[in-house]
Order: structure tokens, then sequence, then C-alpha cells
């Protein structure tokens, strides 16, 4: 979980940073990075909910 956390984390401060260097500069550059960031932090998110989902289901068989 606490590695789900720091990528959670450093997700939002990426995301964040590109949206604030978007308002500053007005360069659209910032702004596909803060998307790409944010689509690349709710795949982690799915493939960690993903294993978490396959644990609880095969935990019980083993």
């Amino acid at each position: 979980m606490f590695v789900l956390r720091l990528a959670g984390v450093l997700a939002l401060l990426m995301v964040g940073g590109s949206l604030i260097l978007y308002l500053l500069s007005g360069n659209p550059r910032y702004r596909h990075w803060a998307w790409v960031f944010t689509r690349v932090g709710l795949v982690t998110l799915l493939v960690f909910m993903a294993l978490l989902l396959i644990e609880r289901v095969l935990a019980p068989i083993f």
C-alpha cells in the first residue's frame, strides 16, 4: 500500500506542477504532459487494484 500511496502523491505532484506551468506560461505542451501523467497514474492504480483483487480471490485456494 505504501507504493500505491507514493505513486499517487507523485502523480498528483506531476499533474499539479504541469498544470501550474501551463497556467503560468500558456504553453500547451504542459497541458499535454498533465494529461499523460493522469493516464499513467490511473493505469497504475488499476493495475495495483487488480493485483489486490487477484490476491483476495486466490488466497483462500492456496
